[in-house]
């Protein structure tokens, strides 16, 4: 018995000597490559994140599908599928960079509106919320110039400064009043046509010129639509836009457009995003 467990122990040392441990090169991980990691792995999740929530999100599902076939042809010896492919790589990234120029643009623009921290531990909904004495001014506008079937745009800044739009308009600096806002998109009014901006509770500019989607929203929907999403595109800025067709009342926010809501709806909808903001920052602080 003891010659079976030596022959073993005998034969386990001599594996361990013919891997010879000891000249393997195993790299050291270092401080500063666990930090290359990290930002890597954090840059790619920004990225995923922010693809996800534009249409981008389409063409990047039709990359990684080419991106597969590719690697088939490849590997099945499909050299004129393969050519093809490759030939529509080296044409369409700059195909890619002039179609999906405003996501790009938006991109840039969310990387610089907020820290890396609020994009990892936060989600795009925590920002600034209307105050209710505010929200219940604008409120009341839209759905008195619904009735009237009055046509309205009406931008409230967050975080995101909307200079670009308020150098197109007119300035005002007045206090929100649900009768301001009526009044100044009576129709035929010098004010009537474009967007009002507020800022800090305060009408700042009447008349802004908001972009226009280059999304498909709906063919029933006009002009005054597709720039309030367009705006929306660009910026965290909530905007309130009421229909001169239907009266309808609908909101834009990163770029989408809730449409057809009730009153009701809208302060629902501000009481659950003040309630997420309320919990993610407590989170943050360990109070969650």
């Amino acid at each position: 018995m003891n010659g079976s467990i030596d022959t073993k122990a005998s034969g386990i040392g001599m594996l361990f000597d013919s891997l010879n441990l000891s000249k393997l090169n195993i790299p050291s991980i270092r401080i500063s490559d666990i930090l290359d990691i990290l930002i890597v792995a954090i840059f790619i999740y920004i990225i995923m994140n922010w693809i996800r929530e534009t249409r981008a999100w389409s063409l990047f599902k039709g990359i990684m599908v080419i991106l597969v076939l590719s690697i088939l042809s490849f590997n099945l010896n499909l050299y004129t599928t393969y050519w093809i492919i490759e030939q529509t790589f080296s044409v369409g990234i700059m195909a890619i960079l002039i179609l999906f120029q405003p996501e790009f643009r938006k991109g840039l623009e969310q990387i610089g509106k907020g820290s890396l921290r609020r994009s990892i531990f936060t989600s795009s909904s925590q920002e600034k919320i209307i105050p209710e004495k505010i929200l219940d001014e604008i409120l009341t506008a839209c759905f008195i110039m619904g009735k009237a079937k009055t046509g309205a745009i009406i931008v409230v800044e967050q975080k995101v400064a909307l200079g670009d739009f308020e150098e197109s308009g007119i300035p005002i600096d007045a206090i929100v009043t649900n009768q301001l806002l009526i009044n100044i998109f009576e129709d035929k009014t010098p004010l009537h046509d474009g967007a009002v901006l507020i800022r800090n509770n305060r009408i700042k500019r009447a008349t802004c010129i908001l972009p226009l989607t280059q999304s498909e929203i709906g063919l029933d929907l006009g002009t005054r639509h597709r720039a309030s999403v367009g705006a929306s595109e660009v910026s965290d800025a909530y905007i309130f836009v009421v229909s001169e067709e239907t009266g309808a009342v609908s909101i834009a926010h990163n770029g989408k457009l809730h449409r057809n809501l009730t009153r009701l709806q809208i302060e629902e909808m501000f009481k659950q995003q003040e309630k997420q903001s309320v919990k993610k920052i407590n989170i943050w602080k360990g109070r969650g």
